[in-house]
């Protein structure tokens, strides 16, 4: 059929074609922003010697409905890094990119203890923010490299439903003011905000003992007010973060190359000089 000069089937033919590059052209742009993510992490590698993980939390959105997702640490996370620290020569050094609101708690702590575990020097780089877990994971580095104007939060388990969350903290102080009207069930809340809190304390005391001793890591894992921190943030950080734009899907917030490295060259000794 023909209407003027116009074909309808090469009209259609031509819409179809229009339909296959709408999909084929998101494909292919995020397969080449993998490649290069993949390319700057390697290069970063190879100019540290180290292990590069990254752990990067932005709100992204779903490209059907539109919805906002926010992306917090969780299990699937934790298992990831776990595996990358496994794949890792004890003695190699690993280098930590966290961007991250925080998360599940178990999760945190999971990826802290493995990292503290970790025989190699064990580097965080904040570029932009590490907030609650977030914070949690960088106190088990041996040092923390913060942008000048990036940020470390409070250690604060949050404690809720569906509908919000609340910090424990604050459930706490609110259970301070007499009320004798308040149900069991605020009751449980406040008894379950006091481990959580208590918990986190543990943690935190735990990861820093090592490096700053009993009265030290106790005032520390209280106020969070000093630690182990330098502002030199090597540029291949800003790059690799400039590589993690809002993406259309879900990707992986955690991402290494998934192959088991040999150790490094050992330096010789002072007597085998």
């Amino acid at each position: 059929m023909q209407i003027g000069n116009i074909n309808i089937s090469d009209l259609v033919n031509v819409v179809w074609i229009l339909i296959l590059l709408s999909f084929f052209f998101p494909f292919m742009q995020r397969r080449i922003l993998t490649g290069q993510r993949m390319a700057t992490i390697r290069s970063m590698e190879k100019k540290r010697q180290s292990r590069v993980i990254t752990m990067i939390h932005r709100q992204e959105t779903m490209s059907f409905l539109g919805i906002p997702i926010a992306r917090y640490i969780d299990i699937e996370d934790s298992e990831a890094v776990l595996r990358a620290i496994r794949l890792t020569p004890a003695e190699m050094p690993i280098d930590l990119v966290l961007h991250t609101p925080g998360g599940l708690v178990l999760a945190a702590e999971q990826i802290a203890c493995a990292l503290k575990r970790h025989t190699g020097k064990v580097t965080v780089f904040i570029p932009h923010y590490a907030m609650s877990g977030g914070t949690l994971v960088a106190l088990s580095a041996d040092e923390i490299v913060l942008d000048n104007n990036a940020v470390l939060g409070p250690v604060d388990p949050q404690l809720g439903g569906a509908q919000s969350y609340y910090p424990a903290a604050s459930i706490l102080k609110a259970l301070e003011q007499p009320n004798p009207n308040r149900d069991d069930h605020i009751l449980i809340l406040g008894d379950v905000a006091r481990k959580a809190i208590d918990q986190v304390y543990n943690t935190v005391y735990n990861l820093l003992l090592e490096q700053h001793g009993k009265e030290k890591a106790a005032e520390l894992a209280r106020t969070l007010s000093e630690g182990r921190v330098n502002d030199q943030v090597p540029k291949e950080i800003y790059d690799l973060m400039e590589l993690y734009p809002q993406a259309g899907q879900r990707r992986p917030s955690v991402e290494f190359i998934p192959i088991p490295y040999l150790p490094p060259p050992r330096s010789p000794g002072k007597g085998e000089r």
